[in-house]
């Protein structure tokens, strides 16, 4: 290109930003990114940025839909224009945007990771499906990303991810068997993060995953379950420690707090550490005599040792369904509603001070003959 011809080209696209007709502007678009493909290799430093200044100025004057052909020709160009590649990379209309946002190589990491932090959902989405990401980026996708975008980064062989962002990657697993099976299946899991994977996964996302796996990698996901099943079983065969919970309980009691709703709360949310802790502190009974309750098919001395707490029938029914054991049915809810009403409190705490609620597991008639006292039975 002559400097001639330059300078006329530039005189005519001055004239199309001023003053021209939407046409001729497309027009001009299109000489001049034939002209920059012609000689793109050619062309200096300088030379870039005059192309550059001026393709910005004239796409600022250009409808979206005339800018999507020249987004998708200058994200395989390299060198290409930098300011020209982030105005269409950050274009409202996701149709300019992601061509640069999927292919193009000029754009840095560091512009990515600024796209990224400002722009919606489409933008992220498309960032999310380039062939290689680093760690500062997908960090910033999975910042601002939603479940859609997760799910395109754990299919993502080229994204890579930093200890936290696979530890938030991870989390959001729990909930989506998708990503939780892309995620099982990438070769660069840490060991750790696998497990943590494995453990919070569905019998039917482990199953898949060992199906779907290559050989070396089902290995890893075998030894994980193995590593899992033995953490359980040692972790069941562990006494609780109550101590914690019972400094917290007597705290509760000592400030007044601690009352049905309280202990309501704790049963609703399944907390049977802090159930036992309660009934404990309200009833005088200590822990072994109240734990063994919880696990027992009969609520027998369960509703003793809820009368002796002075809990109302609701908090009693809340802690008998927390259990982990078979659900009363209706008929035994009924049954036990009535023996819990004709319990009086005193024989109930004579039951709890003369220890009989400890032998309620291996002898029933402890509580049998506390309701018979009452004349419940």
């Amino acid at each position: 290109m002559t400097a001639t011809a330059s300078a006329e080209l530039i005189a005519e696209i001055e004239a199309a930003v001023s003053g021209g007709s939407p046409e001729r502007r497309v027009l001009m678009l299109r000489r001049l990114t034939h002209l920059l493909l012609s000689s793109a290799a050619r062309l200096n430093e300088n030379q870039m940025c005059i192309f550059d200044d001026i393709l910005v100025r004239l796409m600022q004057h250009i409808e979206a839909q005339s800018l999507v052909q020249l987004s998708s020709t200058l994200s395989d160009l390299s060198p290409a224009p930098k300011q020209a590649l982030g105005y269409l990379a950050c274009h409202n209309e996701i149709a300019v945007a992601a061509p640069v946002l999927l292919r193009s190589q000029s754009l840095s990491d560091t512009a990515l990771v600024a796209i990224a932090s400002k722009l919606g959902r489409q933008h992220l989405l498309a960032i999310s499906s380039r062939r290689a990401l680093n760690e500062a980026l997908t960090d910033a996708l999975l910042k601002r990303g939603d479940i859609d975008v997760c799910r395109v980064l754990a299919k993502n062989a080229g994204a890579k991810f930093s200890e936290s962002g696979y530890a938030t990657i991870v989390a959001t697993a729990e909930l989506n068997k998708d990503i939780a099976e892309s995620l099982g299946l990438r070769p660069d899991l840490p060991p750790a993060m696998l497990r943590e994977l494995l453990s919070k996964a569905t019998d039917a996302v482990r199953l898949q995953l060992l199906k779907s796996a290559p050989p070396k990698l089902r290995q890893s996901i075998r030894e994980a379950l193995d590593d899992i099943a033995a953490h359980v079983s040692k972790k069941a065969s562990e006494p609780v420690v109550y101590s914690e919970a019972y400094a917290r309980i007597v705290a509760l009691n000592n400030s007044g707090k601690l009352n049905d709703s309280t202990v309501n709360r704790f049963a609703l949310r399944r907390e049977a550490t802090n159930v036992i802790a309660s009934l404990c502190v309200l009833s005088g009974a200590p822990i072994e005599a109240i734990e063994p309750l919880m696990e027992e098919k009969s609520c027998d001395g369960l509703i003793v040792a809820c009368r002796a707490s002075r809990l109302d029938w609701q908090t009693v029914l809340s802690i008998i369904r927390s259990r982990s054991v078979p659900q009363l049915s209706e008929q035994e809810r009924a049954c036990a509603k009535e023996k819990f009403e004709k319990l009086c409190l005193s024989v109930a705490q004579q039951t709890v001070r003369f220890g009989l609620l400890s032998k309620s597991a291996t002898k029933p008639e402890s509580t049998e003959k506390a309701f018979a006292t009452a004349g419940a039975i």
